[in-house]
């Protein structure tokens, strides 16, 4: 049995061809460096234009970073942007969407995800700012069923970005 994906997928290719959708993968004040490496990697894997990392002045691993992006390090495009960044030049062309606990939030398996979307996870202990949420049109979050009612970031993006991903190629 050949388990080999790279084989898999090129004797199995994915419908790419949906012109009006994009998806941004942002994250704010990450602390982990391996966070940061396992969300460029989910971008590359889903097809995101490109992954943001709104950060303050605080400097990261690269090494790190890369060894857990593996070859998607050099692959997807990536940056580090401050806020006033973000909310400049990047909010005027794409819906927010923000993966959060917060009031007014929606199960992300029910609720309609923008096709041209930034997906927004917060930080891995503080979440996301109170102003930064009500810039969004659309916040999600994710059903919990079992004891632990909290997820890792990058595990929460990755679950939020495959269901963006499905919504928009597989209704």
């Amino acid at each position: 049995m050949n388990t080999n994906a790279v084989d898999f997928f090129k004797n199995n290719p994915v419908d790419n061809e949906h012109s009006d959708t994009k998806l941004i993968i942002a994250a704010w004040q990450l602390k982990n460096p391996d966070n940061m490496g396992k969300i460029i990697r989910l971008a590359h894997n889903v097809g995101a234009e490109q992954v943001l990392f709104i950060q303050g002045n605080e400097q990261q691993r690269e090494s790190k970073i890369r060894r857990t992006a593996g070859f998607s390090y050099d692959q997807m495009p990536w940056q580090v942007i401050s806020e006033e960044e973000f909310t400049t030049e990047y909010l005027e062309n794409y819906s927010l969407t923000v993966l959060e606990t917060c009031d007014g939030a929606s199960n992300v398996f029910t609720q309609t995800i923008p096709g041209k979307t930034i997906l927004l996870g917060g930080s891995e202990s503080h979440g996301l700012p109170e102003h930064i949420i009500k810039k969004s049109e659309c916040k999600v979050f994710i059903p919990m069923h079992g004891g632990c009612k909290s997820m890792n970031i990058s595990n929460a993006l990755s679950v939020a970005a495959f269901e963006w991903l499905r919504q928009q190629y597989y209704k």
